[in-house]
């Protein structure tokens, strides 16, 4: 049987979440966006990384009790999120690349990360993953890239590269993608301020101002830095996505 859920006090009292994607071209661009736009309220944020499991991390999650939303991506949708995400990019001034994933294991640069959160470096290391992925070409799934993106941080290379075998982090991971479950999540980006759920990157502002709402009613705790601090195939044939293009898993 599953672990119950936080209660709604709890709810109420955790930090503004950002479920975001190292695979995703919309968390990608919802990443820019807040940056750009809401600096004060990244500042508050509680990075909580999605992406989808490999088998290993797929049958440690069922047999913890979760599940992962897999929703098939037909090539009508895919072909409309390259046009989308062309024209997003050029209304934010950027060129993006579109990396083509071979055989792809998304636990090789999200579970680097809980490594690179652990150091305190986070968030730069979401940054600089997005753009070695989105700007650069750069496949984010082969662990000496991954070791060479968490160097030019200042971070243990090999540590960062060897992360998707290691085994305490492998737990660590189930415990997120729970985490991901447990909160409804469906899809990136996905950002949850209290009761309130957020997802796509036209979502943002609106989530913003739901931030500093309740920042301003006292309803907001301290800024928290760290998500954990304890604690798939190709484009076309895979996706978390189930509805808009604003979205995309």
């Amino acid at each position: 049987m599953s672990e119950a859920g936080p209660s709604p006090r709890a709810r109420r009292q955790t930090p503004p979440r950002f479920y975001f994607s190292l695979r995703s071209p919309y968390s990608w661009l919802a990443h820019q966006d807040l940056l750009a736009h809401h600096p004060d309220v990244v500042e508050r944020l509680e990075w909580r990384p999605f992406w989808e499991p490999d088998e290993e991390s797929a049958r440690a999650l069922e047999a913890a009790g979760g599940r992962f939303p897999y929703v098939p991506m037909s090539r009508e949708k895919h072909l409309y999120i390259l046009q989308d995400v062309r024209r997003l990019t050029r209304e934010r001034g950027l060129e993006p690349t579109w990396p083509v994933d071979r055989e792809p294991c998304w636990e090789v640069p999200h579970l680097a990360w809980l490594v690179a959160q652990d150091a305190g470096r986070g968030p730069e290391f979401v940054g600089r993953v997005y753009r070695a992925r989105w700007q650069e070409g750069r496949d984010v799934c082969d662990p000496a890239v991954i070791g060479e993106l968490g160097a030019e941080l200042g971070l243990p290379a090999e540590r960062l590269a060897g992360a998707a075998r290691d085994p305490e982090l492998r737990g660590r991971g189930v415990s997120a993608l729970l985490d991901v479950w447990r909160d409804g999540v469906f899809g990136v980006p996905f950002l949850i301020d209290g009761h309130d759920k957020f997802w796509g990157t036209d979502r943002i502002s609106d989530f913003a101002r739901s931030v500093r709402g309740r920042a301003a009613e006292g309803g907001n705790r301290k800024s928290v830095k760290s998500g954990y601090p304890n604690a798939p195939a190709d484009t076309v044939a895979r996706s978390a996505d189930g509805g808009h293009a604003g979205g995309c898993g």
